[in-house]
């Protein structure tokens, strides 16, 4: 997994494409503390006028504020709109074997 990782961060660096495109990460755009738009996102998980949870191929996106209103859902884009007070990622726990 590692060297697979390695590999694609080295492609990334040689042919010059954004890394988000070859290692499946999200893209976030947040404009001042009124919009968020999120590209590359796996759905939404909860919703509610202060929370948003989305999931993401390696863990969460919990985003927190106050009068959320969902403006766009794609299925892996969403523009939201409200007043965003804190954005954090929730990694996945790791399994031990």
């Amino acid at each position: 997994m590692k060297k697979l990782l390695q590999m694609k961060n080295w492609l990334t660096k040689q042919i010059d494409l954004p890394v988000d495109v070859l290692m499946d990460l999200p893209r976030i755009t947040l404009v001042g503390q009124v919009h968020i738009y999120i590209e590359n996102h796996r759905g939404l998980l909860v919703f509610t006028d202060k929370e948003v949870r989305l999931l993401l191929k390696h863990g969460q996106l919990l985003i927190k504020g106050q009068s959320f209103v969902i403006k766009t859902i794609l299925p892996e884009e969403l523009l939201l709109e409200g007043i965003i007070e804190q954005v954090t990622f929730l990694e996945n726990e790791k399994k031990e074997t």
